[in-house]
C-alpha cells in the first residue's frame, strides 16, 4: 500500500512538471483525457446556471462517512460580471453519518458593490453523538456523549480602507446534552456545559484582505482579528469573552504553484463551557488529529501548504501543521507542541475556482477528509 501510494505521488509530480514546462495549452495525453473529459461533464450536468447540485459524500474520524445532498450557488450581480467585486456565494448542506449525526447547515457570503461591505451569516442545526477526551493537552479521558443544538452567526463588515474591513457580530448556540457515558467526566457533572448551554454573544471583526481570489488566493494576505463576549444580559447562561487571531499569508513563487502560511490562536477568558473553550484537530486546524481531542482556555496552531496544478483542473496540495492547547499562556512551550501533516487532490469544480477536495492526514490518527473549497 505505502509503495503504490508513493508511486502515486511521483506520477503526479511527474505530470505537474510536465504541464508546468509546456507555457502554453496543456499537452494532450489521451488516456488522460478521456478520465478528465468525463469528469468535466459530470460537472457541466450538475451545474444549473450559478447552482451546482452535489451528492455529498464525506468521511472524517469524526463523523465516520457521511451521505446526503449539498448544492452551492456562486454568483455575482449581472450588472457586476466584470467588476472586481468578488462573488457571493450560498452553500446548503443535508448530511447523516454512520455515526448518527444529523446536519442541516446553510450559510451565505454576500460582498456589496465593489467590496464595500461584506455579509456573511451561518446556521446549524445538528443532532451530535460525538467523543470528549477532557481537559488539557493530554488525553484525560475517552466516553461518549450526545447534543443537539443549534447555532447561529451573523457578521457584518464595512470597508474603512482598501483591504480593511470592521464591523459588528452576533453569535448564539444552544446545547441539549441528551445522552453521557454513566461514570464519565460530563456525567460528574464537574466539567463546565456538561449540562447543556446556552450562549448569547456581541463582538466585533477586523479584517485586512488583499487575496487575490477568496476561492483559490495565489496572492495577498488574510488577517483577521475577532472578539466576542457572551454574558446573562445578552441571554447566556455563561459569562466569557473570546479572542481569536488568524493570520495567514499567499505566495505565487512560480507560475501557478501557491504556498499558504497559516498561523492561529484562540484565547478565553472568564467561564467559558467545555464546548466554546479552544480546541485543535479536525477537518481545519490540524488534520489528522481528531477534532477536540486536545481542548484548553487557549490554543495556537500553524500550519502551512503547498498546491501546485498536475493536469487541467486537477491538483495537488502538501501540507503540515502544528499545535497546542494550554490553560494560560505562559504553559505554552515548545516541548507541547504536537504535529502532523499530509497530501490532498483537488479538483477544481467552476471558473471561480471552488474546489472539491480529498485528504489523507497523519497526526495522532491516519485520516481522510472529504469535502469542499480549500482549508486555507
Amino acid at each position: 500500500m505505502k509503495g503504490i501510494f508513493l508511486l502515486l505521488v511521483i506520477g503526479l509530480c511527474y505530470l505537474s512538471t510536465t504541464e508546468m514546462w509546456a507555457q502554453g495549452a496543456p499537452r494532450k495525453n489521451v488516456w488522460l483525457d478521456k478520465p478528465f473529459d468525463m469528469a468535466d461533464g459530470v460537472v457541466d450536468f450538475i451545474t444549473r446556471g450559478s447552482w451546482t447540485f452535489i451528492p455529498a459524500l464525506t468521511y472524517s474520524p469524526e463523523t465516520s462517512l457521511g451521505l446526503g445532498a449539498r448544492a452551492i450557488k456562486v454568483w455575482r450581480p449581472a450588472h457586476l460580471t466584470d467588476s472586481i467585486t468578488r462573488p457571493s456565494s450560498f452553500p446548503i448542506t443535508f448530511l447523516y453519518t454512520l455515526n448518527r449525526q444529523a446536519f442541516i447547515t446553510s450559510e451565505i457570503n454576500f460582498w456589496e458593490k465593489e467590496n464595500k461591505g461584506y455579509f456573511n451569516a451561518r446556521l446549524e442545526l445538528t443532532d451530535y453523538p460525538f467523543r470528549f477526551y477532557g481537559i488539557g493537552n493530554e488525553v484525560q479521558t475517552d466516553e461518549t456523549y450526545a447534543t443537539r443544538f443549534v447555532y447561529f452567526h451573523l457578521n457584518y463588515e464595512k470597508r474603512l480602507f482598501p483591504g480593511l474591513y470592521l464591523g459588528p457580530r452576533y453569535e448564539f448556540r444552544a446545547d441539549d446534552i441528551y445522552q453521557r457515558e454513566e461514570g464519565g467526566l460530563l456525567a460528574s457533572g464537574q466539567i463546565p456545559g456538561s449540562q447543556g448551554q446556552r450562549l448569547s454573544g456581541l463582538g466585533l471583526l477586523l479584517n485586512y484582505d488583499t487575496r487575490d481570489n477568496i476561492f483559490q488566493p495565489t496572492n495577498g494576505v488574510f488577517h483577521q482579528f475577532v472578539y466576542t463576549t457572551f454574558g446573562s444580559l445578552l441571554g447566556s447562561n455563561f459569562t466569557f469573552s473570546e479572542y481569536r487571531i488568524d493570520l495567514r499569508k499567499y505566495l505565487n513563487p512560480w507560475l501557478d504553484h501557491v504556498i499558504v502560511g497559516q498561523a492561529w490562536a484562540n484565547f478565553t477568558t472568564g467561564n467559558p463551557p467545555f464546548q466554546h473553550v479552544s480546541l485543535i484537530g479536525g477537518s481545519d486546524l490540524m488534520r489528522g488529529y481528531f477534532e477536540g481531542r486536545y481542548r484548553d482556555r487557549h490554543a495556537m496552531v500553524y500550519q502551512v501548504e503547498y498546491r501546485l496544478p498536475v493536469y487541467r483542473k486537477f491538483g495537488l496540495v502538501f501540507f503540515g501543521s502544528t499545535g497546542q492547547v494550554a490553560d494560560k499562556p505562559s504553559t505554552f512551550s515548545f516541548q507541547r507542541f504536537r504535529y502532523g501533516g499530509g497530501m490532498g487532490l483537488r479538483y477544481r469544480l467552476n471558473e471561480e475556482g471552488l474546489n472539491f477536495r480529498l485528504d489523507l492526514a497523519f497526526g495522532d490518527q491516519r485520516a481522510f477528509y472529504f469535502g469542499l473549497n480549500e482549508v486555507l
